[in-house]
């Protein structure tokens, strides 16, 4: 058996199955997965699939009998429980223990012990039961199943999928005149993490740069790359639509992260992007272009459109004041809303600020934990790309070639590119919204240790020195020399 935890129920392993224990593969044979159509249905993945769908896409919505059914815990439930019960009989822990997976648990015991201390307890609970909870446990379910490049590639394709769907209906609902808000700006026709204009543009920044990955990258069929520009285009259009401020920095900056980042996937990228940036801009609204010009005028924002601006700037003060008044504790988890102090001019309002938000919510800690999740992610994205960069500079033969082929390889490199991209995006895009304890930044941040574990598990057992490997293998295995 081998001794590395993920590999008995990790990438490229089967659930059912250990990694082979006998004849050891020749040097140039990849190790490959079972496939999937030649063992059982793995319901955990089943589960993450249909819960993502049902997350995304809400046909509660629209078929409000459904509701009743809830279907998103109904697949989660499905997944979690064929995933312990997977592990429970492989004899591991149910729950692995990763840096990742001690920030999330870390950042709900912030939430918890603050509760007592909370301007109100009974809402502060409901936050962490209600919604982290379900974060946490959806999250632990990613990193369990996404277990092959094949159900990155998959996982990835189902949200661009959704994404598009959602930024078909804003653009068709503009084009309408329907589900506009604030002067003409769309709002999502779905609700839950698309419902405003803002949080709509920050998940379509987000999740942009996977579709503008699949859309250059030659190895995908003419089809699926033709089907991406489509749904980049899309998305582009609905954070245009949405005239959000933030979704406009936040796309600035993550499509020069993208650009920065992607200069060896495709050379010249950069140009053409730039090419097809000036080509679009005079097809964009007067209003757009309005909206946008008053980033940091106050004065002009308040006499042209809302006057958030100013709003916002007295949201960020009163949070950073009842971080100062609470500095341990905070007002409790997602409570700042309901922090209606002497002299507190926006009332009933969020900071607008997701650090901020977590700060004034619960304190020092609970900042420090956030904030850990985030560096989390960042070094996640850091230590997949070094790892597959290295494994191809150093000497023949190639270790990860064992065990992953080049088209998968270059895949991971690509979307990790892309996931890296839509989390810096997604945390421009933060610096404006309360979305510290929405889903989107967790869907990323699974994705992107998925892909980092994925790499270290294909490596591992690509690794002929691990102790338990000579131990078993010994008499077939001949050692290569990295």
């Amino acid at each position: 058996m081998m001794s590395n935890e993920r590999l008995a129920f990790g990438p490229g392993i089967d659930a059912d199955q250990s990694a082979p224990e006998h004849a050891a593969p020749a040097v140039d044979t990849v190790v490959r997965a079972p496939s999937s159509s030649a063992t059982s249905r793995d319901w955990a993945y089943t589960g993450l699939l249909g819960f993502i769908a049902v997350l995304l896409l809400r046909p509660q919505d629209h078929i409000h009998a459904l509701g009743v059914l809830h279907l998103a815990q109904v697949c989660a439930f499905v997944g979690l429980g064929a995933m312990f019960a997977a592990r429970a009989r492989r004899h591991l822990p149910l729950i692995p223990l990763t840096p990742e997976t001690a920030g999330l648990f870390c950042f709900g015991f912030v939430m918890l012990v603050t509760v007592p201390f909370s301007i109100w307890p009974g809402g502060a609970l409901g936050e962490f039961a209600d919604s982290y909870l379900k974060v946490v446990m959806v999250y632990l379910l990613m990193v369990n199943t996404l277990t092959t490049p094949k159900r990155l590639e998959q996982i990835l394709w189902l949200i661009l999928v959704c994404c598009s769907y959602v930024a078909f209906r804003a653009v068709f609902d503009y084009a309408r005149g329907v589900h506009l808000v604030e002067n003409g700006r769309v709002a999502g026709a779905i609700s839950g993490i698309f419902g405003n204009p803002n949080d709509l543009a920050l998940n379509m920044v987000t999740f942009l740069p996977a579709a503008l990955m699949v859309a250059v990258t030659r190895r995908h069929s003419t089809l699926r790359r033709l089907a991406a520009v489509g749904f980049a285009v899309l998305m582009l259009a609905t954070v245009v639509f949405t005239k959000s401020r933030a979704g406009v920095l936040g796309l600035g900056v993550m499509l020069a992260a993208f650009l920065f980042l992607s200069r060896r996937i495709r050379p010249g990228l950069a140009a053409a992007v730039l090419g097809a940036v000036l080509v679009a801009t005079p097809f964009l609204p007067a209003s757009f272009w309005n909206r946008i010009a008053t980033i940091g005028n106050e004065q002009e924002d308040k006499e042209m459109f809302t006057g958030s601006t100013a709003a916002r700037r007295l949201l960020l003060q009163e949070g950073l004041n009842a971080f100062l008044e609470h500095p341990l504790t905070g007002v409790g988890a997602g409570q700042f809303k309901n922090y209606n102090p002497p002299g507190r001019k926006e009332r009933w309002r969020e900071t607008h600020n997701a650090p901020l938000q977590v700060a004034a919510d619960l304190g020092l800690f609970g900042f420090v934990a956030f904030a850990f999740l985030i560096v989390c992610g960042i070094a996640a994205a850091v230590q997949t790309r070094r790892l597959l960069s290295r494994s191809r500079r150093r000497g023949a033969p190639d270790r990860l070639s064992r065990t992953m082929t080049d088209e998968d390889r270059s895949s991971l490199y690509a979307y990790s590119t892309a996931l890296t991209a839509g989390l810096i995006g997604w945390f421009v895009c933060a610096l404006f919204a309360s979305v510290a304890y929405s889903w989107t930044f967790y869907i990323v941040l699974a994705l992107l240790v998925a892909t980092r574990d994925l790499v270290r598990t294909r490596l591992a057992l690509a690794q002929p020195q691990t102790q338990s490997l000579h131990k078993e293998k010994s008499a077939t295995w001949t050692p290569q020399v990295a």
